[in-house]
């Protein structure tokens, strides 16, 4: 297995299959050069298919070209005078993900607006700390906090998105739905519901672009669910009015460009979340956009029964999208399940309508970090692709991040000293995708602030 090395840097690190592509392989400052005459051999980790390819090198680079020929791991393997000096790994993808960046995050998390311990903008600089891309803020019953979070930020130039979201609680419906990326709030459709008693009914708190639905009272929002539900064959013992609210959830959210995510049915408050009926009923009609296989707590019965019911239901034919999200209730290590899961989507740019577009084509994996031994849940050449990935580019890549993530700090506690020196980093990021992966290309990564 090839290891991780600080010794060298290789660049780029992902490339498209067949494309003949330049790789240069950097001697980092105390390690020791190449000598003249060393040789490179490329392996294919699934077949052991070995090439061998010239190259150049001055002592401190080594450069050479090669048209990678199937999609998977290759173990450059790098030799003088019959002894092996290192080896570096490079991932060649094919087209379909040629053009698409994986960016880290996290989909499902809360803030002290509900039941979470810190301010939201506070949250969110914690976790671009952490090294994530992307955020939203979820509370319960509430999607102003997230906006507040993205206001906070508006001013300052960054590359670190914050996402519009809320946990949808309704009446007659216990089952936990994210609002993920929503133009408006869903929430905020019913007059009883905490977001319209703390907020009004001023679309500028349910909506980022001030264009929502108008308020329901309760009785109508019954009165719609209701009549739903007479559309639908649900078993017993499931609820037709909790299936039907379910529904118009998720409805919701797509008529408001979201992403609706069908929340950790196996968390136990008291017994499971939701029954175990209702959970395979909701597989077989998949009602939601997205599974959030991975969430967070620490138990096996949670995260554990969910990949095992996301892999049983894959044997059985059904496909459907999936994410892993901490549900944080602390963005600190003083939380200790502040980190248990995150998210790594394939996407063509980190915006909302292209992370959303790209969960919902299966785009995406979830990423297990209840251990120090990280895995990987989702489609097989997507996992060893992302497992690639957290071993040879997210170190780099949180490395680069954690400067923005201590500024981002800093001026969500004060500090407007922080706002020139975000200006001053703002496009390392898109640096170091330009730098990494063969197809990356500067018009499609334009400088932005967060939406």
């Amino acid at each position: 297995m090839v290891k991780f090395n600080r010794n060298f840097d290789v660049f780029p690190k992902v490339v498209t299959v067949g494309q003949p592509t330049g790789i240069t392989i950097m001697v980092l400052k105390g390690a020791p050069g190449f000598v003249p005459g060393a040789s490179v051999t490329v392996m294919n980790l699934s077949r052991g298919d070995e090439a061998i390819v010239p190259v150049k090198t001055d002592g401190e680079k080594l450069t050479f070209s090669h048209a990678f020929p199937r999609e998977g791991e290759y173990y450059v393997r790098i030799a003088a005078g019959g002894q092996v000096i290192t080896e570096i790994a490079v991932f060649a993808v094919d087209c379909d993900l040629a053009g698409k960046f994986p960016f880290l995050g996290d989909l499902h998390m809360h803030s002290n607006r509900s039941d979470g311990r810190e301010d939201p903008a506070v949250v969110a600089a914690n976790y671009c700390l952490f090294g994530y891309d992307f955020t939203t803020i979820t509370d319960h019953n509430r999607y102003y906090p997230s906006l507040e979070a993205i206001a906070f930020y508006r001013d300052v130039l960054h590359e670190f998105m914050i996402y519009p979201g809320e946990e949808v609680h309704l009446p007659g419906n216990p089952v936990h739905i994210i609002n993920f990326g929503g133009d408006y709030s869903i929430n905020g459709l019913v007059e009883t519901s905490p977001q319209i008693r703390e907020r009004g009914q001023n679309p500028e708190h349910r909506s980022m672009t001030g264009i929502c639905p108008d308020v329901l009272s309760e009785d109508e929002y019954r009165e719609q669910v209701t009549a739903l539900a007479k559309r639908f064959e649900v078993p017993a013992p499931i609820d037709a009015f909790s299936y039907a609210a379910c529904v118009w959830i998720f409805d919701h959210i797509r008529a408001a460009n979201g992403l609706g995510i069908f929340c950790h049915p196996f968390w136990i408050s008291k017994a499971f979340n939701v029954s175990e009926e209702y959970t395979e009923f909701m597989m077989a009609t998949q009602p939601f956009d997205a599974f959030e296989v991975l969430g967070g707590e620490n138990y096996y019965e949670q995260n554990g029964f969910q990949t095992a019911k996301y892999y049983d239901d894959r044997t059985k034919g059904r496909r459907y999208p999936i994410v892993g999200s901490t549900d944080s209730h602390g963005s600190t290590a003083a939380n200790p399940n502040a980190y248990v899961a995150r998210t790594i989507v394939f996407a063509e740019e980190n915006t909302r309508d292209a992370i959303v577009k790209a969960i919902r084509n299966g785009d995406s994996v979830a990423v297990d970090a209840i251990s120090a031994e990280l895995r990987v849940v989702g489609e097989y050449r997507l996992v060893k692709y992302a497992w690639f990935l957290l071993k040879n580019y997210f170190p780099i890549h949180r490395e680069v991040n954690e400067e923005q993530g201590r500024l981002l700090k800093r001026y969500a506690e004060g500090d407007q000293s922080a706002k020139p020196e975000l200006a001053r980093i703002n496009g390392r990021m898109r640096q170091l995708r330009a730098k990494y992966f063969a197809f990356a290309t500067a018009p499609s990564m334009p400088n932005r602030k967060n939406p």
